[in-house]
């Protein structure tokens, strides 16, 4: 008796977060699914039935996935790029910042960790905002760059697709940041100092052995800045114009607006499945399937 309690201990201690997962998550998404497949014409007075009309897929890709020209790649593809491109600067700036507070800040370890967080103490929305005069017209930056050439008399930032890449940038790089310390504080510093003893520069010690050991660390900072940012919609809202429309501006007018819930359910299924497939392959392809 006492052994069949202890084996269902662990069930009703995981009965919280399958409760959980089920209200928040299954019962979401299959209302999701289900809305994905609506017929699109509102066969019931006031709203929409189940008809398992798969058209909605066909219809969203082509409307919305394909690319206008050669110049527009259309919200979705955009959502892609402006997500990959603020993934890589995040990357490129998150493994610096990473690297110093785990080994050279010394006793400042944990202040610079607060200071990496400190933005979440305020709104999302906030925190856009303040990019949004930062990089106004009038601002210090446009008049930094007028001066030194950099833009023309009439150039601007705002409204452009580098206003939307530097805020999504700004908001994710915590993402970023916070995986990467946790796994270069954990590299054993006599393993770099071997390296140079075996006659390896700093630059090849990097690759040889810094950067496999925080591969952990890389990717997962990549997935949890690529997701979010594919899907944000604050910041070209806010910093962009309609020609820097991502698919979440896309979702977010087509459920609030329009009311077309069957296009917006199946623009969401789409986004959510080319995400899916990216993240599988790309976790394959770094050799870091544990991480699932």
């Amino acid at each position: 008796m006492t052994v069949r309690r202890r084996g269902r201990t662990g069930y009703f201690l995981l009965l919280p977060g399958v409760v959980w997962l089920a209200l928040f998550f299954v019962i979401p998404f299959y209302s999701l699914v289900a809305t994905a497949l609506y017929d699109p014409n509102g066969s019931v007075v006031g709203g929409y039935k189940m008809t398992w009309h798969w058209a909605n897929y066909w219809n969203a890709l082509k409307q919305y996935g394909k690319p206008d020209s050669w110049s527009d790649w259309g919200p979705l593809l955009r959502s892609i790029e402006y997500g990959a491109i603020a993934t890589i600067l995040c990357l490129v700036l998150g493994y610096v910042l990473a690297y110093a507070i785990a080994f050279k800040a010394g006793a400042w370890k944990n202040l610079m960790l607060v200071l990496v967080i400190a933005p979440f103490f305020t709104s999302f929305l906030v925190r856009t905002l303040s990019w949004k005069l930062i990089l106004a017209d009038t601002g210090p930056v446009v008049g930094v760059l007028r001066d030194i050439h950099v833009l023309g008399p009439d150039g601007r930032l705002l409204a452009t697709p580098i206003a939307v890449i530097a805020g999504l940038t700004y908001n994710f790089l915590p993402f970023m940041v916070l995986p990467l310390f946790a796994s270069i504080d954990k590299i054993d510093q006599r393993l770099i100092e071997a390296s140079s003893d075996l006659y390896a520069n700093p630059f090849v010690g990097f690759f040889k052995v810094t950067w496999p050991l925080s591969l952990p660390g890389v990717v997962s900072g990549t997935l949890l800045t690529f997701i979010p940012a594919t899907g944000d919609y604050i910041n070209a809202q806010l910093l962009g114009s309609p020609k820097q429309r991502m698919i979440g501006n896309v979702i977010q007018d087509l459920f609030t607006n329009a009311n077309d819930y069957p296009a917006a359910g199946a623009l969401s299924m789409i986004l959510m499945l080319i995400i899916v497939v990216m993240v599988l392959f790309y976790v394959r392809r770094a050799g870091t399937e544990e991480l699932l």
